[in-house]
């Protein structure tokens, strides 16, 4: 969509498609560059339909739960809830070298970061394109999109939302018609270690449809974290005190 802040992604990207399979996920993808997340370093992940990234193994739950998990399973939730592509949309990804996506993320990741200019190397970038919700009668869809980064020494995560309709699916306690109620989408880091983890504010709350106008980068629907070892760059609104940036 124009003036998006998805970076550019669909089968003319050279991305790959989901199979349309209710709670599925893609293949393992083995990652040309490894990443590294909460101090473990990881060489395959899954995108999972459900909203979830997750490393070493596909998630197939559908209705989010609370973090941490307790079954130590390490995991980027840009908007974990009961999707079926199915009913609506699709889910893309692709690892990427190329040198013009890489030039915008790194100057984004600078401008938040600015104590050290980064260059991403690599890029992994998936994006749920107008998803629709387990059980749904609606045209509901939602728009999102996580892009994994790094330059080698420093890794990122960034999360884009530019259209979010829906918080719930109809398995989950929702309202079929609305795609609202029941237990909301969970948006978050699980490190793994039982004791480590992330919620967005707002994460599993009715308030978490809101997240496309909320941000820790003071940019409406961006949230971006160092997550090699995970820091908290502040949230909505920003911290504008230059320490609280690292």
């Amino acid at each position: 969509p124009s003036g998006s802040l998805l970076y550019p992604y669909g089968p003319h990207q050279g991305d790959e498609t989901n199979p349309k399979h209710d709670d599925g996920t893609s293949e393992a993808i083995a990652l040309s560059i490894p990443f590294t997340f909460y101090g473990n370093t990881y060489q395959t992940v899954f995108v999972n339909n459900n909203g979830v990234i997750s490393f070493n193994e596909p998630i197939r739950i559908y209705t989010p739960d609370p973090f941490p998990l307790v079954n130590g399973n390490p995991l980027v939730a840009p908007y974990w809830a009961d999707v079926d592509n199915v009913l609506g949309g699709d889910i893309f990804y692709r690892q990427t070298t190329d040198p013009v996506l890489l030039k915008d993320i790194s100057q984004d990741i600078t401008q938040y970061f600015p104590k050290k200019p980064f260059t991403a190397t690599w890029a992994l970038v998936a994006t749920w394109d107008h998803v629709a919700y387990y059980g749904s009668t609606s045209e509901k869809g939602n728009t999102f999109q996580a892009v994994l980064t790094t330059d080698s020494e420093r890794f990122y995560i960034i999360f884009n939302y530019w259209d979010i309709q829906w918080t719930t699916g109809a398995a989950s306690d929702g309202d079929a018609e609305t795609g609202l109620g029941g237990t909301p989408a969970h948006v978050g880091f699980n490190s793994g270690d039982e004791t480590n983890f992330y919620n967005i504010p707002g994460s599993q709350t009715d308030a978490i449809i809101n997240i496309t106008t909320t941000s820790n980068v003071k940019v409406p629907g961006r949230w971006v974290f160092r997550v090699d070892d995970f820091q908290v760059t502040g949230v909505d609104p920003p911290q504008l005190n230059n320490d609280c940036w690292l």
